[in-house]
């Protein structure tokens, strides 16, 4: 086992990363950077160590200065966390070369989930169904058309390198398509620095279902159920909950079993996620995602198990700790995620936090490294909490989750909260009967 892990990552997950750590007997290594010297992580960890200006760039996606770091403190190991540098192929591979372990796959495993084609291509190849579309890159407008042409309008466009919304757009027609082609690639190129573009069908009213995963160095692999991200703005996951309503048992099985057989046969390390678009009875797989996720908590709600702990357990190279008989859900699970923004207009709120209070109570879980009288800076993310509630039926878990919100207090700046509490007082999100274009449908007709 380690005994001094570096983590390479800021605010909720660090904090969440080091009660691991110490939960399981080891020393923890805060880097910040001088906007978050006073941050609840820093405070804790056994070490702490400035890395840079407030500036992202010049901090937390410092590759010499993270491993500086982690060799002047001694460090074992480096976990990447989420964000910044945890898909980072490049900073895994220094990282292994200079004598640290990754808590993360393989480079090799990043490169290729990494990229949307060769991801597509991979996963195909070992029987998991993709959206019909482009077999690889679109590098010209004449091609476009005749991916178009064969899939059938609409169409969505997409970055081959990277995520969140940017570098995708939709064509219903040839004339959008023209326009959308070109938008794409000059997002992509803004964004990511890769002007890749792939094409598939676009899917009218699909959820986003994605199943979490984990591998160890020994060829095995399991999954811990399904979450339902489908509450989204902007292609950002608002809430998810798990299991989705949406599913069947034979499906949920289906898809299971057959995420996690595609994981084994790639001799994946450590936890992932395979994110799948689901219509009409059928899974479309979109992306992997080689990292913890945000909303791990609410797979850690349905089947007790601490999945940071076991991606370090996987990390030193031990097997799996349980066989896929071993893993058994109870009870439904919602994750709120609250930002620091402006509930209508989403514009980003930092400032000082003037009056905290967390809810509490049988099965509610705040993970957050807010205290009152922190200053949210403005060079980061927005998330600033993550409200996770569970209950022995959805019905129970909704119910704890109003009550939750309604507690909840987050002083001195602008929250997300109002609009979690609209959301789960619609009937649609009640009856679990929406997709992922639901909520910003919702949100045009107030």
């Amino acid at each position: 086992m380690f005994e001094k892990v570096l983590i390479a990552n800021r605010g909720e997950i660090a904090l969440r990363i080091h009660r691991a750590c110490r939960e399981m007997g080891i020393q923890t290594v805060a880097v910040h950077s001088t906007a978050d010297a006073d941050a609840m992580h820093v405070r804790l960890a056994d070490e702490a160590v400035c890395i840079g200006p407030a500036s992202a760039r010049e901090s937390y996606l410092n590759i010499p200065a993270i491993l500086t770091a982690a060799t002047i403190t001694g460090a074992d190991a480096i976990h990447p966390g989420i964000g910044f540098m945890s898909e980072n192929a490049q900073f895994a591979q220094m990282v292994e070369e200079h004598g640290f372990t990754f808590i993360g796959p393989t480079p090799e495993h990043i490169r290729i989930m990494g990229d949307k084609v060769t991801a597509k291509k991979t996963v195909l190849e070992l029987g998991l169904p993709v959206v019909p579309g482009s077999s690889g890159p679109v590098d010209t407008l004449e091609e476009a058309v005749e991916v178009a042409e064969r899939t059938g309008y609409p169409v969505l466009i997409k970055a081959a390198a990277g995520g969140g919304g940017k570098g995708m757009k939709v064509a219903y027609s040839a004339d959008q398509l023209r326009e959308a082609y070109q938008l794409a690639r000059g997002e992509a190129r803004a964004a990511f620095g890769n002007d890749q573009v792939y094409m598939e069908r676009y899917l009218s009213k699909p959820r986003h279902i994605e199943i979490q995963l984990l591998g160890d160095m020994h060829g095995n692999a399991v999954h811990f159920g399904e979450r339902d991200c489908s509450i989204q703005r902007r292609h950002q996951k608002v809430i998810e909950e798990a299991p989705s309503p949406a599913l069947n048992a034979a499906q949920r099985q289906f898809i299971g079993d057959l995420a996690a057989r595609t994981t084994a046969q790639l001799g994946y390390r450590g936890v992932g996620t395979m994110e799948f678009l689901f219509e009409d009875g059928e899974f479309f797989f979109i992306e992997m995602n080689t990292r913890l996720q945000v909303e791990h908590t609410i797979t850690e709600m349905i089947t007790s198990i601490d999945l940071v702990r076991e991606q370090i357990r996987v990390a030193t190279g031990a097997p799996l700790g349980y066989s896929q008989e071993d893993i058994r859900f109870h009870g439904h699970a919602i994750e709120c995620r609250v930002n620091a923004e402006h509930p209508e207009t989403f514009m980003p709120s930092p400032g000082k936090i003037d009056g905290y209070h967390a809810p509490g109570g049988l099965g509610v879980r705040v993970d957050s490294a807010l205290y009152d009288g922190y200053r949210v800076p403005p060079h980061y993310d927005s998330l600033i909490a993550k409200l996770v509630v569970h209950g022995t039926t959805r019905n129970e878990c909704m119910m704890r989750l109003r009550r939750a919100l309604e507690e909840f207090v987050i002083g001195g700046v602008d929250t997300s909260l109002p609009l979690h509490r609209r959301i789960i007082a619609e009937a649609n999100f009640i009856n679990g009967d929406y997709d992922i274009h639901w909520l910003e449908q919702m949100m045009k007709l107030r």
